[in-house]
């Protein structure tokens, strides 16, 4: 597999969304989209995955720590089996324990706090293409 890949940072009021490369195992965050009338933007995650091209999508799956998946785990498989079939696009779920802690600690380069979940996606990503 080889192309670009985008990584989706799930949550219930916003989605952040990161852009990467399978060859250089990096990723950049893109944007954080808010929900549309309490569902996920899908029109805005259309545009970018039609700017973007992806061969592949990562949704990372939020874990507790002893390993037990949680209400937010489920919506999260959820929205990735609603990517899926809405873009008919390989989705792989990535482990993303610790990768909100992780952006929260580089919050000093963060101008916004919405570009703070797309670094998570971002971090996430990049997790995801380096294992």
């Amino acid at each position: 597999m080889s192309g670009t890949v985008l990584g989706f940072d799930y949550g219930t009021k916003k989605i952040g969304i990161a852009v990467g490369q399978t060859i250089t195992g990096t990723a950049n965050p893109l944007t954080t989209l808010r929900y549309v009338k309490d569902r996920p933007d899908w029109d805005g995650i259309e545009k970018i995955i039609q700017q973007w091209q992806p061969t592949d999508l990562v949704v990372g799956l939020p874990i507790d720590t002893d390993e037990s998946e949680t209400e937010i785990s489920r919506r999260a498989r959820r929205f990735s089996r609603q990517l899926e079939g809405r873009f008919q696009l390989p989705v792989h779920m990535a482990d993303e324990r610790y990768t909100s802690a992780s952006a929260r600690s580089m919050a000093g380069k963060v101008k916004k706090i919405e570009e703070l979940d797309a670094l998570a996606a971002k971090l996430i990503l990049e997790t995801w293409l380096n294992e």
